[in-house]
């Protein structure tokens, strides 16, 4: 069972929003920055059909430093106003350091999404404080906001494997509730293309293991290297993709485009025989 704040997820596939609070993200460029802009885009997703609105403060490329009053500056009060409009929505923040977990906790997030692999381990015992959910990513042991540089792996599907279920026992041993723990292969961190492309063909290694996964596809270079396309271009791929692992047993999905996201996710959820279709009366009539 999964649960992620007061929701009893079962056999749902949840798709988790984008709301980058930054001035310089890769796909939106600032777009959501400004508060007021943030709280549109938030409403927008919610009727869209988003299940998680993810709140970050830091961009995950290289860039400007952002320090940590900085980085709750832009996502702690603006969860609590999250909250206040949408008070039965999963509040989920980007962050891997502990202060700002902590302060989003106490604004009212439901889950703490650490995309670089435990580098600040009080994250865990926050979760485990408050209660909340934690994700638990696989980055190849790099430090936040840098990029790969040839790196190699024996199996990086083991390496996967072995380093975020290690995050999760931790997590557990510090007192998280094991039923709100998700891992996540973290596609494009500490890998090439290549990786990212084997660890999508093998992702139900991943599911196998027990623990609920979470994918972080949307428009991301491997997706635009294996393609040919710019950022802007990128959302069918994403898409294809984001099928493939939803066929194998993803139950989370980072996502920009929710509506379409939406729509791919039903119809595998339909195809596996896990969802009713909306209406059945071809030939039937």
């Amino acid at each position: 069972m999964l649960r992620l704040g007061r929701r009893d997820v079962g056999e749902d596939l949840l798709i988790m929003a984008i709301v980058n609070r930054t001035p310089d993200s890769f796909y939106d460029r600032g777009a959501t920055f400004a508060r007021e802009e943030a709280l549109r885009r938030v409403d927008e997703v919610v009727a869209e059909g988003a299940d998680i609105v993810d709140i970050g403060g830091v961009k995950a490329a290289p860039g400007t430093e952002v320090d940590v009053r900085e980085e709750i500056d832009r996502t702690a009060s603006f969860v609590a106003e999250i909250r206040e409009r949408h008070p039965d929505m999963i509040i989920s923040v980007d962050t891997w350091r502990r202060e700002v977990g902590r302060e989003a906790c106490r604004a009212g997030a439901d889950l703490l999404n650490d995309a670089w692999g435990g580098t600040d381990p009080g994250l865990a015992e926050v979760a485990a404080e408050f209660g909340v959910g934690l994700v638990c990513t696989h980055a190849g042991g790099l430090p936040p906001r840098t990029r790969p540089h040839r790196v190699e792996y024996d199996d990086v599907m083991a390496d996967v494997i072995a380093r975020t279920t290690a995050l999760a026992r931790r997590a557990v041993d510090v007192g998280v509730d094991p039923e709100r723990i998700l891992i996540d292969p973290g596609h494009d961190f500490g890998k090439n293309t290549w990786h990212s492309l084997e660890v999508t063909r093998r992702l139900d290694e991943m599911v196998a293991t027990g623990w609920p996964v979470l994918v972080s596809l949307s428009n991301k270079d491997f997706v635009g290297e294996s393609l040919g396309l710019p950022v802007d271009e990128r959302v069918f791929g994403t898409l294809a993709v984001s099928a493939v692992c939803a066929w194998q047993g993803a139950r989370v999905f980072r996502a920009h485009n929710v509506a379409p996201t939406r729509q791919v996710l039903d119809m595998v959820a339909v195809t596996r025989g896990v969802r009713e279709p909306v209406r059945t009366v071809r030939s039937l009539a």
